[in-house]
């Protein structure tokens, strides 16, 4: 009891956790106040650069709040590691909004696998997600989760133990095994919280009344909606769900939309201990964490939610623009390939083509890669996309409960 009180009434008195190490300052940021402790202790954790080896890489290193929870640098189509010669084979996805993926099963019904964690969906939940950052060789590089858990138990610059105490009971961190599901459960705390998951786009309040779109926007919306031109909606649904429910803009879905092999990668180029196929490595996706060959080139469908912040785009990083996602959708199939397989998207616009997929089983190519969109359509697409973005106004019109951890 004595530590629980101790722990509130250091976040209380505003302890500035981190002011003796600058690189774990928390900053404040739209709807982190009133967090639960757990989740102000998931907030310390995710901005704390000395859980990495060495020192140096947070989560939020690569989850930055001001880019909708994505990668900062957006001069790489992968996120760099701690040690910055080594660069992942992924885009970093966004994690605004992560939270309300359900946990990862298949439908017998639709015959899919839906939700889960990851672009692959390897992890099942939010918390089993957070674990992995911590040990991949080229993110934040911990031998193990013991070494994790050391970190945590031993840092002079915020009190842990005591926070862990107050939080879970005695000896929160004694066991390593529970202390690491501890911390992956704080994190996911953090990103269960209204700091990830705002609802505060200009969609938001056109869908109260309290916004007015302008002629492209609705022109847009119609193209998203409609069956026969985008049809995006099919995948991305824009109406809510139910009653009081906010639409998520995904169906938590996989799919192979055809996307090739990004040149620019730098994942092809790190040493072979971390990948032994080189320039030849294919992504496999949801077939590749599952080994199942039906389900090779598929990844999650994404939510658009904060789509215009997002950039690059796609599981490797492709596309370095919205409007040339769209474009990609809409003329997929109409276009010739690219005589050289390795074009990336840039070049690939400049000679009217598309290379060809990288995993060509599975491709989709009943709802997207012919679409009839016309040059204004695809400008009202993109018009409507940028919608999607939070902070038109600071609190959300929806009264919602975030799924807990």
């Amino acid at each position: 009891m004595k530590s629980s009180i101790r722990a509130i009434a250091l976040l209380s008195a505003g302890l500035a956790f981190g002011s003796v190490r600058a690189d774990v300052v928390v900053p404040v940021l739209p709807g982190s106040s009133g967090l639960s402790l757990k989740a102000q202790l998931g907030q310390k954790l995710f901005f704390d650069t000395n859980l990495s080896e060495p020192a140096g890489q947070a989560c939020a290193s690569c989850h930055n709040p001001n880019f909708a929870f994505t990668d900062a640098d957006k001069t790489k189509p992968t996120s760099k590691g701690v040690d910055p010669t080594l660069h992942g084979n992924r885009n970093a996805p966004t994690a605004m909004y992560a939270a309300f993926s359900p946990a990862f099963y298949f439908d017998r019904k639709t015959g899919l696998y839906m939700g889960g964690q990851f672009v692959d969906g390897r992890a099942a939940t939010l918390t089993a997600q957070a674990k992995g950052p911590f040990v991949n060789p080229v993110e934040m590089a911990n031998p193990d989760p013991a070494t994790v858990v050391n970190k945590v138990r031993n840092a002079n610059y915020i009190d842990y133990v005591t926070l862990f105490n107050a939080i879970y009971g005695p000896s929160a961190l004694s066991d390593t095994s529970l202390a690491y599901d501890r911390i992956a459960d704080a994190i996911a705390a953090y990103e269960n919280s209204p700091v990830f998951n705002r609802f505060t786009s200009k969609y938001d309040f056109y869908l109260f009344g309290k916004a007015s779109f302008t002629a492209a926007e609705v022109r847009g919306r119609g193209v998203f909606e409609s069956a026969s031109k985008g049809n995006c909606a099919a995948c991305h649904p824009s109406r809510p769900p139910a009653a009081g429910k906010p639409p998520m803009f995904t169906d938590f879905s996989y799919d192979n939309i055809g996307v090739a092999k990004n040149p620019d990668n730098p994942f092809y180029t790190i040493p072979a201990q971390f990948n032994p196929d080189g320039a030849y490595f294919v992504d496999l996706g949801l077939g590749g964490s599952l080994g199942v060959a039906g389900e090779d080139g598929k990844f999650k469908v994404p939510t658009l939610r904060n789509i215009a912040l997002t950039a690059p785009y796609t599981h490797n990083g492709y596309f370095k623009s919205l409007r040339t996602v769209v474009e990609f959708y809409a003329k997929r199939d109409t276009k010739k390939r690219c005589s050289n397989p390795l074009t990336n998207d840039t070049n690939a616009l400049t000679q009217n083509c598309w290379p060809a997929p990288e995993t060509l089983a599975n491709v989709n190519h009943a709802e997207l890669g012919s679409l009839k969109l016309t040059t204004q359509d695809i400008d009202d697409l993109v018009a409507f996309l940028n919608t999607l973005t939070d902070g038109y106004k600071t609190t959300s019109p929806w009264t919602y409960t975030t799924p807990s951890p």
